[in-house]
């Protein structure tokens, strides 16, 4: 018998066995040894074929990149005082994998290059104009004035900011315009709780080369945007240095910063920026303004400060990348994961298996108290005032649902009311009775304020008056008059608050990966009691404990294009931002959810009891039978 086949076989497994894919890490002490880094090393450990060396800052500085240690997959990048041709000298002598391209962060130290890389790659900036000092004076075409600059022919009017070309320069500066005070407010890195000052100086800076941009205005916020590869993007706010200078810390004394849901525009700035600058992690800042999302600096390797759901994400991602790029070539014996870049793959009821590309889901609304509704035939001036202002006449109807429209109603109501208990003569003019008007108002006045979600008030012209109620009733000429629809209630319950966020959840949790609470990063041998365990012990609140995080993570991709849609009933957009809620593990309250995720729709024709589909019903039973 032949045993050849067999013997190599287990040749080849005393040869694999013990065998890692060293990840040399080259950087300053200060960036090595902090916290983001340590959590992620951490996690890249527990990856049965990773090994990780950081390089000592001593080796760094001192030694040849000879003795440098030797590694697979090199991490390094730039901060100060960090010799980057040297760690440039050893990629080009080791030839390891590089996870941030090196040449490339020669770029990123200098504004200028920066803002002309985002310009080739079409990425969205503000508009600019570049005042290089180190030129001949007769190429240089500089001008100030009261309240504005021109920069070689381009003109900025106050407010525009004034930022150093050197990108490790962090002295920006905001210049306002005399119509708002005047001054300028000092940014600088932060010391202490303070990251900018306000100065009285309203004059710009003589000497140095600079950029000068559109000031955008932002509503107060910074969104912090940090890769990990083209394809993941995870996004905080903060409070913009240039509000007040106060940085906003919490009980641990970091910088307070609130998630972010990226719009698919947005993820495709990050996937640029990402390929752009050959960063695999990558950090960029990003303004939204005006309908608009520029990217106004771009700071290479970066991490998130204090997320476990980011640790998990970044550390899940590089260990897959590299094991993914160099298990082949040092003959490891490691078996692809599902990543969140490959397409999921579901089987079909044919028996087939399919690429998943899309979910689309009808929900109806969650649990509702009774819908109510009320009639009142109305022929008082002020109702047809009302009515003509809202350009009733031009549709015959019109529908109130705005808080200053119904508050017109409710001091329409209680005046009829103030004028039928004085009597007299005014009382002749008001057919409406005191009953339904007292209803009117005791509804309107119901909560103590108008949402325009919770009640809403229809206006119908009736030209003829009111029609008759009977067959028998006798035809009567009748001035024409409005029908008065008082609609309330039908608003959703805590009961259906928390139905439609259980049933985000579980829509959460059937994404492949979804229904452990622990993903990536976790050691093979680990089992499911342990995961559960190692979750419990996180602290209250961390993403690593949630289940669902396939989707979750999904999110933070290219890939995911999530859209909501609800139709403009209260009760129904309320329910799409509790499904939202529970589908993103999103938390605090609903309104922030309801703005910022769900859109209003059009939906008409997707119900039974619709006009058109009423209409197709009726033709449909009209047929008949063959």
């Amino acid at each position: 018998m032949d045993l050849t086949g067999d013997n190599s076989w287990m040749d080849f497994e005393e040869e694999t066995e013990g065998k890692q894919v060293i990840v040399g890490v080259c950087a300053m002490e200060k960036k090595t040894l902090s916290k983001p880094m340590k959590e992620i090393l951490t996690r890249l450990e527990e990856f049965e074929y990773i090994k990780t060396c950081i390089f000592s800052e001593k080796v760094i500085l001192e030694d040849p990149v000879e003795k440098w240690p030797l590694c697979d997959c090199l991490i390094s990048f730039h901060s100060k005082g960090f010799p980057l041709e040297k760690s440039i000298s050893y990629a080009n002598l080791r030839k390891p994998m590089v996870i941030n391209n090196l040449d490339s962060q020669f770029a990123i130290q200098d504004r200028r290059e920066v803002y002309r890389i985002l310009s080739t790659e079409g990425i969205d900036l503000p508009r600019y104009a570049v005042l290089d000092r180190d030129l001949p004076p007769e190429q240089m075409n500089f001008e100030e004035q009261d309240d504005s600059v021109v920069v070689n022919g381009v003109v900025f009017n106050k407010p525009f900011v004034e930022k150093p070309v050197d990108a490790e320069d962090h002295n920006i500066i905001i210049y306002y315009p005399a119509s708002a005070g005047g001054g300028s407010q000092r940014l600088f890195r932060k010391i202490g709780s303070r990251s900018s000052v306000y100065s009285p100086e309203s004059n710009v800076r003589r000497t140095g080369s600079y950029i000068y941009e559109d000031f955008m205005a932002t509503d107060g916020t910074d969104v912090k945007v940090y890769t990990v590869g083209p394809d993941y993007a995870h996004a905080e706010a903060r409070k913009s240095p240039a509000l007040d200078g106060k940085v906003e810390r919490n009980s641990e004394g970091k910088e307070v910063r609130y998630p972010v849901i990226l719009s698919n525009k947005e993820k495709l700035i990050a996937r640029k920026v990402c390929m752009a600058f050959n960063q695999t992690v990558c950090g960029f800042d990003l303004l939204r303004a005006n309908g608009r999302s520029c990217v106004c600096d771009v700071n290479g390797f970066s991490f998130v400060k204090n997320s476990h759901k980011y640790y998990d994400d970044c550390s899940n991602i590089l260990g897959n990348m590299i094991l993914r790029e160099l298990a082949p070539t040092l003959h490891i014996p490691w078996t692809i994961p599902f990543q969140l870049d490959d397409p999921p793959i579901v089987p079909t009821t044919v028996g087939k298996m399919m690429e998943l590309r899309c979910v689309v889901a009808v929900v109806r609304h969650g649990d509702r108290t009774p819908k109510q509704k009320m009639k009142l035939e109305v022929k008082h001036p002020m109702f047809f005032d009302l009515f003509k202002r809202m350009n009733g006449f031009k549709v015959g109807h019109v529908k109130l649902k705005k808080p200053k429209h119904l508050q017109e109603v409710l001091d329409i109501a209680r005046f009829l009311i103030a004028e039928i208990e004085k009597g007299g003569s005014s009382n002749e003019v008001i057919e409406e009775k005191k009953s339904k008007l007292e209803q009117v108002r005791y509804i309107l006045e119901m909560y103590g304020h108008f949402s325009g979600i919770n009640r809403k008030v229809q206006l119908k012209y009736q030209p003829k008056g009111r029609p008759k109620s009977t067959s028998s009733e006798e035809e009567v000429l009748k001035e024409p008059s409005l029908l008065l629809v008082l609609k309330w209630g039908g608003e959703l319950t805590p009961t259906g608050r928390v139905q439609a966020e259980e049933l985000g959840k579980v829509f959460r949790c059937m994404y492949p990966g979804g229904q452990d609470l622990l993903i990536g990063g976790v050691p093979a041998h680990e089992t499911q009691v342990d995961r559960y365990t190692r979750a419990a012990s996180l602290p209250n609140g961390e993403y690593a404990g949630t289940q669902g995080l396939g989707l979750l993570r999904l999110h933070s991709t290219y890939r995911h294009d999530l859209k909501i849609y609800a139709s403009d009933e209260g009760r129904v957009q309320m329910t799409a931002a509790a499904f939202a809620k529970g589908l993103l593990a999103l938390e605090g309250e609903l309104t922030p959810i309801l703005v910022q995720m769900v859109k209003s729709a059009n939906t008409n024709g997707l119900l039974d009891n619709d006009c058109d589909s009423s209409k197709y019903q009726i033709l449909t039973r009209s047929v008949p039978a063959g």
